[in-house]
């Protein structure tokens, strides 16, 4: 038999159907956390199914800051009207224009980075790190490194949310999707700053 209360806790925390909820306390023999990660899972196997699934309603979600010299525009999108009605897609959307202005993502993933800017960057570590005398595996790893960040720091998918360094952006669409049951994702982006 399932708790209530923790029924009504899980959906509270979760925002999931009732069903859903149901489903993973009486999985969890009613212990939430374990809920929580049945739900988790649940969500994860719903984002492969979804992968194929077209995403044509969405919105356009623009953000200014107070000052008045920065402004961001997101194209956010999913499958259904409903869902992009919602005030939680608005609010996603919003967190991700907060983060487009914060820490200025120049691309969307990192597949969308030039191979020749990569390249640029390669040639940057290399000179700085030349001086020591390493190993060329060291430095190979050195400078893998130091290109694995760069591709965080300058796409947006992969950048630490402002608010929750834990997380990054892509999971903060994962959740989405699970929440909303649908395909999610961000056509595009623009930043302006004077």
């Amino acid at each position: 038999m399932v708790d209530i209360e923790k029924l009504k806790k899980l959906r509270e925390e979760t925002a999931l159907s009732w069903d859903d909820c149901k489903k993973a306390l009486e999985m969890a023999n009613n212990d939430l956390e374990k809920a929580k990660t049945i739900l988790r899972e649940m969500g994860k196997e719903s984002i492969k199914e979804r992968a194929e699934k077209t995403t044509k309603a969405g919105i356009v979600a623009c953000y200014q800051h107070s000052n008045k010299r920065i402004g961001v525009l997101v194209e956010l999108a999913c499958e259904s009207d409903f869902v992009a009605r919602s005030e939680d897609f608005e609010k996603l959307a919003h967190e991700i224009c907060l983060q487009v202005a914060a820490l200025k993502p120049q691309f969307l993933k990192p597949e969308d980075i030039p191979q020749e800017i990569l390249e640029k960057e390669r040639e940057v570590y290399l000179k700085q790190i030349e001086v020591g005398n390493k190993p060329k595996e060291i430095l190979d790893k050195i400078i893998e490194g130091k290109l694995a960040k760069f591709k965080e720091e300058n796409s947006l998918l992969l950048q630490p949310w402002i608010k929750d360094e834990k997380r990054k952006i892509i999971n903060l669409l994962e959740e989405a999707q699970s929440k909303f049951g649908e395909k999610i994702e961000i056509k595009r982006f623009a930043r302006f700053e004077i």
